[in-house]
C-alpha cells in the first residue's frame, strides 16, 4: 500500500514520519517512530497533521507501560483524568481501562439493535469535549474485536446541499446517560447522578485546525436536537444516525499487541466491538483523554452548557 513521508519546506526540520492511508476518507498507519520515547518535535507535528487529515491514526507494535502511554499523550495536549464518570486507574489516575468484564456489565442489555447503536463520540455532554482519545492494547484477541472509526467530516459533505444548508443552523442537546432502551445498571445511574453533564453543541462543529465542517451528531450522547418538536427531532436524528455510519465513510482496525489507535474526537466516531462477548478472549485495553476546547458552529456560535462543569487536566 502506497505511503508517504511527510515532508516541509527547506528551513523545516524533517521528520521520519511515515503515513500510510488505509481507506479513502478516515485511518492511516503511521509509522517511523517510537512511541515509548520523547518525539522530536517534527514527528509530534507531523503526527498531528496526519491526526487531522485522516481523523484516526494507527501505530504498530508499539509496547508501552502507562506511565510511557501518558507522557506520548502529554505531547500532544493535557490529558484528563482516566474517565469523567469511572475514574481511572488507581495509581496512574489518567489512565481508564477498557477490559471486556467491565464493558460487558454497562450496555449489555439492549434490547433494540439498531444500524448506529454504540457509535459514539467521547463525552460529548461536556461543554468541552475531549479532543482525542489514545487507546492501546494489551490483551488482544487471536480474531475479532475490532474498532471501526468513521469521519463526520465526510458524512457532512455527502448530505445534500439543502440538507446542509438545514444542518447548519441546528444545535443539540448532548447528555451523559445510555439510550433510552439500555438498561445500563443501577451502578452507572447512581454514578451519572454524581456528575451529570447536559450541553448544547451545534449539529455542524467547524474543526478549530482544518476548518472543516463535521457532523458532530455521536448517537449516544445526542439525544434531541433544539427547537423541533420530539417527532421532528427523533425522524431527523436517526436520518443522521443512518447516514453517518455508512461504510463509505469508515474504517475498521484489527488489533493486535502493541497496537495503538489515536482518534479526532471532533471529526470522528467510533464503535466498541460487540462480537467479543460471543467468544472466550479476553480483551484489555487501556485509554488516555486529551482535554478539548468548546465546539463552534457554522454561524460563530459557540457551545453552551446546561449542567455540569468542563473536563479539565488530570
Amino acid at each position: 500500500m502506497p505511503s508517504e513521508t511527510m515532508s516541509h519546506d527547506a528551513e523545516t526540520a524533517p521528520s521520519t514520519v511515515t503515513v500510510t492511508p488505509l481507506a479513502i476518507h478516515i485511518g492511516a498507519e503511521i509509522g517511523g517512530v517510537d512511541l515509548s520515547r520523547p518525539l522530536a518535535p517534527e514527528q509530534v507535528r507531523d503526527i498531528r497533521a496526519a491526526l487531522v487529515r485522516w481523523k484516526v491514526v494507527f501505530f504498530r507494535d508499539q509496547p508501552m507501560n502507562h506511565r510511557q502511554h501518558i507522557d506520548f499523550s502529554r505531547q500532544f495536549g493535557a490529558v484528563t483524568p482516566g474517565h469523567v464518570v469511572y475514574g481511572g486507574d488507581g495509581e496512574f489516575p489518567e489512565i481508564y481501562p477498557i477490559t471486556k468484564h467491565r464493558t460487558a456489565n454497562n450496555f449489555q442489555d439492549q434490547v433494540l439493535l439498531r444500524p448506529w447503536t454504540g457509535w459514539h463520540t467521547d463525552l460529548t455532554a461536556a461543554i468541552n469535549p475531549p479532543m482525542a482519545s489514545i487507546l492501546r492494547g494489551v490483551v488482544v484477541p487471536p480474531y475479532g474485536g475490532d474498532t471501526q472509526f468513521t469521519s463526520l467530516v465526510a458524512a457532512y459533505n455527502a448530505l445534500s446541499p439543502a440538507m446542509r444548508g438545514f444542518v447548519d443552523g441546528l444545535r443539540g442537546i448532548h447528555r451523559n446517560a445510555p439510550p433510552q432502551e439500555v438498561k445500563a445498571g443501577k451502578e452507572y445511574e447512581e454514578l451519572v447522578k454524581k456528575r451529570t453533564l447536559i450541553s448544547e453543541h451545534p449539529l455542524v462543529r467547524v474543526h478549530p485546525e482544518s476548518g472543516e465542517r463535521a457532523l458532530y451528531a455521536g448517537p449516544i450522547h445526542l439525544k434531541s436536537i433544539a427547537g423541533l418538536s420530539p417527532r421532528e427531532s427523533q425522524v431527523m436524528l436517526e436520518m443522521l444516525w443512518e447516514h453517518l455510519v455508512r461504510t463509505e465513510f469508515t474504517v475498521r482496525f484489527k488489533w493486535e499487541p502493541g497496537s495503538v489507535a489515536f482518534w479526532d474526537n471532533r471529526a470522528a466516531c467510533h464503535l466498541a466491538p460487540r462480537d467479543i462477548f460471543d467468544s472466550d478472549f479476553d480483551r484489555e485495553f487501556y485509554r488516555t483523554t486529551l482535554v478539548g476546547d468548546v465546539p463552534v458552529g457554522v454561524d460563530g456560535r459557540p457551545s453552551t452548557s446546561i449542567q455540569g462543569d468542563p473536563i479539565t487536566a488530570a
